[in-house]
This record gives structure tokens, sequence and C-alpha cells, in this order.
């Protein structure tokens, strides 16, 4: 069979794609099914499966796809036209599409509809941002805590903070996110925890490459309002008129994708005028970077210093290219700065950023010789990796990742504090897997913070403060390099995640310290089962620590006398179990038969007669972890034929 008909079936008739034979007829689904974006394109386009759009999109709909995200469907008037697909065929869609509809109620009475009612004021409310905060802390995980390191006390009276990530927006949200109208970054988080505490400040190093670009201080900033930059914002792209409304920014830093610059804003069109005086802190040549174009967005923006305007992008077609202004300045003079942007469309990003004259490095180490704990704040961000976005660094490649090292400046930096003789505590923000290993035999304390969302900071701050004792857990596997993966282009599994394997990670899938120690005991398994039948298992966890703290209890399963490939382990149930200090709780699972099965060579689900292993505890099991009793394990085995799940 041809590439084209092993993937939409023989003859396009649809009647036999796995659209339709798995999901519809086996599986009972009876909703729609929409594309990826741009992925009905790409079929004509890009993979060349047909040459046309009308092609392209007859094929998808015949095959079972409802709805496409892009503009090729357009072409299904021609599709018919040219006898590629009928209108009863297309009327099937349709009607699954409008099914969708009336069960929301999109066709009630306005005042009836359920979504269509909901105001503004339903939005952002203190209980939406207590859930965040909330989520935010059940996802930090902590990799290390050497000595009892963390919790920090809050009696510490000098605290420096630095890395790139200490005051970066960015790393707040990952990739595809709406604007929050109140973030809290790491440092804001800290300067909130402990206001009686001396918390210096310096960047130290750049995120990435040599370059080292920061927010101006908004120390060095005054307007009317105080300290940053004057903000008016309008409901129009030409400045017109009186502002919407105004207020004092910190700093110049905003990036939405498809929406306004911010919520108070029209998402269509807007404009925004930021006026400061800035306190020159020493003289020499400054660099003002600018982000400010996106080639999905008609936008522009100026830059002017006394009234001279440095940068003009208003009338330029749109690119993602950075916008750099070099100019001397003098120790103590104020200087009158002013950016006025607008956009129309798509997504809002401003971001302005400087480098200064003197050595930040040496000031950083000053800092921190100075302080009684150096809290680093350091991995990558969503700027580096993404969907299809160009990054020019090294170990980055259009959004993917060709190394999973730590940009070597940040470990280089790391050293050079590690040499102060302070004690150290590295966050890091990231959205995929990170080789720290110089990290892991050198830092006391490391914790790992993801992209919490707009109260991240506060969630960072209560976990190393000991306001919140952690118990997030790995979503996927911390190797120790890239080399330990098989090539990116080989799709096989074998080699990959913590089911297959086989060599030693830095820190496994599942992983994850608590500021307590959890012990398991009393685990009650069935030695036997009869083919088809569900397994009742349970354990006693206690909690040996002194403070309270959740438990992640996790059961892991192997088939150990398979017929066919299968995981070194696989996970099959979890429970978020909450413990105060000294509390014993007993925790159920229910292991269903399809959680035992195997899938055939012939794609049959098959629960098999023989032997299966099964682990408790709060990670995965090995020689260590059990001798710990932080996971029990035991063994039942499945008599009787070969049970096939239907």
């Amino acid at each position: 069979m041809s590439a084209y008909n092993r993937l939409w079936g023989k003859s396009c008739s649809g009647s036999d794609t796995l659209l339709t034979t798995i999901l519809r007829d086996k599986w009972g689904f009876n909703g729609y099914v929409v594309s990826d974006c741009g992925a009905v394109d790409d079929i004509w386009k890009t993979h060349k499966i047909v040459s046309t759009a009308a092609e392209a999109a007859a094929i998808s709909v015949k095959s079972g796809c409802d709805l496409n995200c892009g503009d090729t469907f357009l072409a299904l008037k021609k599709a018919v036209a040219k006898g590629y697909i009928t209108e009863k065929e297309i009327d099937q869609s349709v009607k699954r599409l409008f099914t969708a509809r009336f069960r929301l109620g999109m066709f009630e009475p306005k005042d009836q509809i359920p979504f269509g009612n909901i105001a503004m004021s339903a939005v952002d409310k203190p209980e939406s941002r207590a859930v965040a905060l909330k989520m935010a802390e059940a996802s930090i995980v902590l990799l290390k805590n050497e000595n009892s390191m963390l919790p920090l006390s809050k009696n510490l009276k000098n605290i420096f903070v630095t890395g790139p990530n200490a005051g970066n927006i960015d790393i707040l949200n990952g990739n595809y996110f709406g604007l929050a109208s109140e973030v809290v970054t790491p440092l804001e988080g800290l300067r909130n925890k402990l206001p009686g505490s001396n918390i210096s400040y310096a960047i130290g190093c750049p995120l990435i490459g040599d370059k080292l670009f920061d927010f101006i201080p908004d120390s060095l900033l005054s307007t009317d309002g105080g300290k940053g930059w004057k903000a008016e914002y309008f409901d129009n792209t030409k400045l017109i008129g009186s502002p919407a409304f105004s207020g004092v920014e910190k700093r110049i830093d905003f990036k939405v994708e498809g929406g306004p610059v911010t919520s108070q804003l029209s998402p269509d069109s807007s404009s925004v005028r930021f006026t400061t005086e800035l306190t020159c802190p020493e003289s020499g040549e400054y660099v003002f970077v600018f982000n400010g174009q996106s080639v999905w967005t008609n936008s522009g923006f100026t830059f002017s210093i006394d009234d001279q305007k440095q940068i003009d992008t208003w009338n330029s077609k749109p690119s993602p290219d950075e916008k750099t202004v070099r100019i001397g300045l003098v120790k103590g003079r104020k200087y009158k700065l002013v950016t006025e942007y607008f956009k129309v469309g798509g997504g809002a990003e401003l971001r302005l950023k400087w480098s200064t004259p003197f050595d930040e490095v040496k000031k950083a180490l000053e800092l921190a010789r100075k302080s009684d704990v150096i809290i680093f704040f350091g991995g990558i961000s969503p700027q580096l990796e993404g969907e299809e976005m160009p990054v020019p660094y090294e170990g980055f490649k259009g959004g993917d990742r060709t190394t999973l090292n730590l940009p070597a400046v940040q470990t280089r930096y790391l050293q050079q504090l590690k040499k102060t003789g302070k004690p150290i505590v590295l966050v890091l923000h990231n959205g995929s897997a990170l080789s720290i290993n110089w990290e892991a035999e050198n830092i006391p304390a490391i914790v790992e913070a993801w992209y919490p969302g707009e109260e991240g900071g506060t969630a960072i701050s209560n976990v190393l403060f000991g306001d919140y004792n952690p118990s997030g857990r790995l979503p996927l596997t911390f190797y120790k390099s890239v080399d330990q993966l098989p090539p990116f282009e080989d799709y096989k599994m074998m080699g990959r995640t913590y089911k297959y394997f086989m060599g030693e990670p830095l820190y496994k899938f599942g992983f994850g310290l608590s500021y307590s120690t959890f012990s398991y005991d009393n685990l009650v398994i069935p030695k036997t089962i009869n083919p088809g039948e569900s397994l009742k298992i349970s354990v006693d966890v206690q909690n040996k620590g002194n403070l309270d703290g959740n438990e992640i209890v996790q059961l892991y399963i192997k088939d150990m006398e398979a017929s066919v490939p299968v995981p070194v382990l696989s996970l099959q149930g979890y429970r978020s179990v909450h413990l105060k200090a000294g509390e014993k709780k007993t925790v159920e699972f229910i292991l269903k038969p399809e959680q035992m099965a195997v899938i055939t060579d012939d794609l049959k689900s098959i629960v098999e007669p023989g032997v299966f292993e099964v682990s408790l505890g709060g990670c995965q099991p090995d020689n260590k972890t059990i001798a710990l009793r932080s996971v029990i394990t035991g063994r039942f085995e499945a008599l009787g034929e070969r049970f096939e799940i239907r």
C-alpha cells in the first residue's frame, strides 16, 4: 500500500481509517475531531501527500477530521466541484460540530447560555490566585537538601539573590499563555516574604551566551507616581485622546500570545506610552536592547532619550529582530526616557533591558561574600524552548534542545559563587529535563520550580522558608547527558523514559524529597488472582518527620514473565496523602486487568498468566529505597488462561 493509502485508508473512503475503526467504531467516540493548527496545510504544502488544498481538505474530512485549525477547509467547496468529496460526507462533520454547539447551549437565548454571562468580575478573584498559588506549591520538586539546609531560617539578615531568572517574568509562564493582571517573580516573592531582611540582588550572569542584559532597576527610575515608569494605556493605536487608564510599572516587560497588551484593553488594537526619568549610576557606554515586534502582529515602537528619537519602528514591517541603542551616559545626570508602542491583532510584546559599563560579576561576588546565604535562580526559559522558534544559541535549535546541559555561563558563575564559601540554594526554572551534573555534586540545595505561574514567586519563597513542605515529584527523567539517549531521529521507545531506560539517570522519574521522611509497612496483596479479576492492594504510610506534609504514594508494576517486550517499570497509580507529623494512614489501590495487560503483535490487549511485581512508595524502587523502607515490594500471580480485554 502506498504511503498515501496507509495514512488515509484505501481509496480515502474513510471507512477503514484509524479515526473511524479505532476512535469511533471500537472506542465509541461520538464527538468531533479537530486538527492541530496548520496540520491540514502540511498535507499538501509540506508533506506533499497531495498537491492541492482541495485534495487535502477532502481526504481530511473523509478520514474523520471534522474541524480544521487553519484555512485549508476553505477549499472544500472546490473539492466538491472536482468530485473529491460529496456534500453528504461534509454534512457528517457539520452535524457533529453543530451537535457540540447545541449541547453547549450556544443557540439558546443569550441570557441562558451557561458561559455567556460570566462577568469580568469573576476573573482573577482572590480565590483564583489562591488556586494558582496552591498549584505552584504542589508542583515544586526538592531535588537535593544536603544536611537539611532547607528550609531556611526567616531570621537570616543578609540574603543575596542572583541569577538570570530571579526577576524574569518569562519563567512564570510556559508557551501559549494569557496575561495575568499581577505576577510575582522569585525576587519579589522573597522580598514580600522577608520585608525585614536585607535582600540584595545582582543578576550576575546572562541566561545564555555572553551578553549580560537586565531590566533597568526601578530604583534608578522616577516618575510622578513613584519609582518606575509612568504608563498610559490607550484603546487606539495612535495614543489619541485621554488614556483608558494609567499607572506605574516597575519595568517595560510584557508578552502575550493572541491577546491585548493588558487584560483591561481591547484585544484588537491598543497603544501605550511609558515615561520616566533615569538617574545614571556610573559614567560610560550603556546598551539599551528592545524586543518589541512579532511576525504575527502589526506593531511598532519608538524609544527616545531627552526627546531625541533613538529607535523608530512605528511604520516598519514587523520583525522579531532585537533593536539596540548604544549611548554614553554621565554619572548623576538625569535623562528623560520615553517609549511608545502600538499593536493591531495577534499578541503583544515589548521588553526593554540594558547592559551597563560596570562589572556585574564583580559586583555580584562582592554582595555574595557579604551574605549569609546565596539563592541562585537559573535554568532556561520559554524564550529558549518552545514550538518552532528561532533560538541562535548553542544547545538549542528551533525551540528544540540539542543538549540537556544547563547553559555553560550559569555553571561558570555558580563555580565562582561556590568559591565564596557561602551556602548556595539553586532554584531551577525549565519546562524540560536539565543535566546539572556539576551542580548536583557541588550545590547543597536544589529546587525544581518549573514555570510556576502568576504566584510562582510566592510559592517558591513559601517552600524555601518552610511555609510549605514540598511534595512534588519529577514527571520526567533527568538524564546525566543527552549521550544516554538514542538519536533524536530514532522514534523507538527503547532507551527512553523511565519505562525503557536501562542506565542510571541523574534524577529518576517520580523522584522528589520532602522536609519530612515517610516509611512504608504492612503491604497487603493477594498471592493469586483469576483471569480478568481486579486486585486490591493496601499499604501503611507513616510520617516519621517533625513537620506535616504530603506524600505522593506511587504504585509501579512489572510483568516478570511477559511473552512480549514490556516496560522495566510502569506507573499504574498514585495518591497524594496528607500526614501530620507522626501520623500513619492506610492507602488503597485497585489494580484493574487493563493495568496488567500487554499488547501483542496483533494489537490485542491481553492479561497473561504469570508473576507480577508490585512496588509502592514515594519513588521508584531500587535496593536503596527498599532498604530505607521508602518503598515496599510484593508479588502476585495471575492464574488460568490468557484473558483478552475488549
